[in-house]
């Protein structure tokens, strides 16, 4: 494949996935701005990696990878900030997004998960993913996908069965 043949398919690749792409990262972070952040490196690095021959044949694995990774390394270096319960203000409206935001019940719930939970369960039960391409793209085996999405299935049951839902999130489960 030529230069222009790749930088067309990488375009395309963006146009159609983007959107899909920001909503995992909200999911992932919890607030539309570092979800953006996720975004715009991981696709920087696709950029690079697409270059050289690396990424094109499953690029929304590498997107998604790059992404949950960018995202642990980011709140361990973080994690002694206060993390605001408030989400911001989006100036774009996505459906997915809206959808996030208005349950006001669930996103605190899944903030008390561990990171590998809420992401199992992101995976799994809003992008419809099986566990085979969840243990794939976390780099982790089918079993521990498995596992972690009963743990955090239990604690989102304990946590909205109760009559409110936890302010601050658990120290790391998962």
């Amino acid at each position: 494949m030529g230069r222009a043949a790749d930088d067309e398919a990488f375009e395309a690749f963006v146009n159609q996935r983007s959107r899909a792409l920001l909503r995992y990262g909200f999911l992932l972070a919890g607030d539309p701005h570092t979800a953006a952040d996720l975004v715009q490196e991981a696709l920087l690095r696709l950029r690079d990696a697409w270059e050289h021959g690396r990424g094109q044949e499953h690029p929304d694995a590498y997107v998604r990878t790059t992404m949950y990774r960018l995202h642990i390394s980011w709140w361990r270096r973080l994690r002694r900030e206060h993390v605001s319960e408030r989400v911001p203000d989006t100036a774009v409206i996505d459906p997915g997004l809206r959808r996030v935001e208005d349950d006001t019940g669930l996103w605190p719930a899944l903030r008390t998960l561990g990171r590998r939970q809420r992401a199992v369960l992101v995976l799994r039960y809003y992008e419809g993913l099986d566990d085979d391409r969840i243990a794939e793209l976390l780099g982790i085996s089918r079993v521990t996908v498995r596992t972690q999405a009963m743990r955090g299935l239990r604690t989102l049951r304990e946590q909205l069965t109760e009559e409110t839902v936890p302010t601050g999130p658990r120290r790391n489960r998962g």
